[in-house]
């Protein structure tokens, strides 16, 4: 097939779409009205006035199954490709107009027993029937213009839709072998649709179901909207003047705030193509016009629920991410962080080896006989004071807390993280202990005392146990730091000759000389002084 008798049968599909959906948005939304007034007549008991609804029902049916006949798939195949377009121009507007005439017959009929009924609730719905046979009446000419399928221009005027627009849209919608080989709860749900009584309609259906409803006038309104309010689903028209459904939708799935946001398409159009492209451009689901009612329900229904379940399922993740990161401090409160994020990259054994560091170990004096004859709650409420301001003090200097055991409080400088300072780093934080102990007797009036003992070297550490686990340090390091504090004395800071050899000059000491370290034997030990 040339290139020209496939533009020539494109702009001809495009046509006849444009004529279909012309034609069938008035007689859905008369087909629509006259159910809205079949159910509010059973409701409020006027059962003399159903024969005439059901008359008028039956007619707007006729107007369906006419549009089927002389322009579904079969007769739309054999105008596109050249059959006879006078001919069935002429049967369409003759036939169209007899269920026409006849609803607008019983409408007017109705509209007089209502008149003496004295009822005036029917009305309105009425009124807006009869309005739509009569525009559709007043129309039928300018619609159903089959100039364009014997290579004439068409008609120009249409206001609203127009075989231009189709076929751009269908130009769009290239064939997919071309492009690339239980109820749910109410919603809040957005209609768009440029023709008022499709809005109406859906609007009031969808009310009626429970749903909380919004209604837009075109894409770009559309689009307005969702960027402003919450919706839970879009029911979105294919084809509207100023934006179609399409690149509405594909501008939702391009907004990371919108493209979760289910959306059913509705139109005329009834070619695989535009279904296949619209469902690939992630439409939940894609429904022709008219469309049953019952379908429509279980389709919004089915939707809403996946939204509800994404949404359950966003809620669960965001709580997993609250729980995890819950979980990451309370780790980090007990483990260095390069240590977590081995233990998150799936090590199993975590043992290291430092070669320098400075390991500080303090205890109170007296503190064992002062709990004997505390309560509790004051001795526990004492200790997390003093360890807290501790605690803030070491991340400040960035040493690592290894474990307090009773009034005992342990850290260690130059791990897990290496530095050159590491003895600077352990005095400062010995030093400020001290003054840290010195307000905080005087905030609660106690009169406690603190011994420390600081010694430089290397050290094993890792992490222990699979229940309530920690992270130690062992060696050598760690026996000559506890032999220093246990034999320092009260309120006074003693180093070894390996700490004072990392200090320098940076610091003031007082020699003590030799002591006697049980297990060590004699050792030449300093006292750091306050204030330096």
């Amino acid at each position: 097939m040339n290139e020209t008798l496939q533009k020539d049968q494109r702009a001809r599909r495009a046509q006849l779409a444009n004529i279909r959906q012309e034609l069938l948005a008035p007689a859905d939304a008369i087909v629509g009205y006259h159910e809205l007034l079949r159910d509010e007549a059973g409701r409020i008991g006027h059962e003399e006035i159903c024969d005439s609804l059901e008359r008028i029902g039956a007619s707007a049916n006729a107007l369906y199954e006419l549009v089927d006949r002389q322009l579904g798939e079969e007769a739309a195949r054999e105008l596109i490709e050249g059959g006879d377009a006078e001919a069935a121009q002429k049967t369409l507007r003759h036939d169209f107009r007899n269920p026409l005439n006849a609803v607008k017959g019983y409408g007017e009929m109705l509209l007089e027993d209502l008149e003496d009924l004295g009822e005036q609730s029917l009305k309105p719905d009425l009124d807006m029937l009869l309005g739509e046979v009569n525009r559709l009446l007043a129309q039928l000419d300018r619609i159903v213009d089959f100039s364009g399928l014997d290579g004439g221009a068409g008609t120009a005027d249409a206001p609203t839709r127009t075989s231009a627009m189709i076929s751009e849209l269908l130009e769009d919608i290239r064939p997919i072998s071309n492009v690339a080989a239980k109820a749910a709860e109410a919603g809040r749900i957005l209609v768009v649709d440029d023709i008022e009584a499709n809005r109406d309609l859906l609007s009031r259906r969808l009310d009626r179901e429970g749903h909380d409803v919004k209604v837009a006038t075109g894409g770009v309104e559309a689009l307005t909207m969702l960027q402003g309010e919450d919706f839970d689903l879009v029911l979105l028209d294919l084809m509207m003047p100023d934006m179609n459904g399409f690149e509405v939708l594909a501008r939702l799935k391009a907004d990371e705030r919108l493209r979760n946001v289910p959306v059913i398409m509705i139109s005329a159009l009834t070619e695989m193509d535009s279904v296949i492209r619209c469902i690939e451009a992630g439409a939940e689901d894609y429904l022709s016009k008219p469309f049953d009612q019952v379908l429509l329900r279980a389709r919004i229904n089915a939707c809403l629920e996946k939204k509800q379940w994404r949404d359950r399922e966003s809620l669960y993740l965001d709580q997993l991410e609250v729980e995890k990161t819950k979980n990451e401090k309370l780790l980090l409160s007990i483990l260095p962080h390069q240590v977590v994020e081995r233990l998150n990259g799936g090590e199993k054994i975590i043992a290291d080896r430092f070669d320098d560091v400075s390991v500080l170990i303090s205890d109170l004096v007296g503190f064992t006989e002062f709990s004997a004859g505390t309560p509790p709650a004051d001795l526990v409420e004492y200790l997390n004071w003093l360890f807290s301001h501790f605690d803030v003090l070491a991340s400040e200097l960035g040493v690592e807390k290894v474990k307090t055991i009773g009034d005992a409080y342990m850290v260690v400088a130059g791990m897990p993280q290496g530095r050159a300072d590491h003895a600077e780093a352990a005095a400062r934080m010995a030093l400020g202990m001290m003054e840290i102990l010195e307000k905080v007797n005087a905030e609660i009036g106690q009169v406690f005392q603190a011994r420390i003992g600081i010694h430089s070297g290397p050290v094993v550490a890792g992490i222990i146990g699979t229940h309530r686990f920690v992270y130690d340090v062992w060696g050598d390091t760690v026996n000559v730091a506890s032999r220093l504090e246990s034999s320092s004395l009260a309120n006074r800071i003693q180093i070894s000759e390996s700490t004072l050899a990392h200090l320098g000059n940076a610091f003031a000491v007082e020699p003590r000389g030799a002591i006697e370290l049980k297990g060590k034997g004699r050792m030449n030990t300093f006292f750091l002084e306050f204030g330096s």
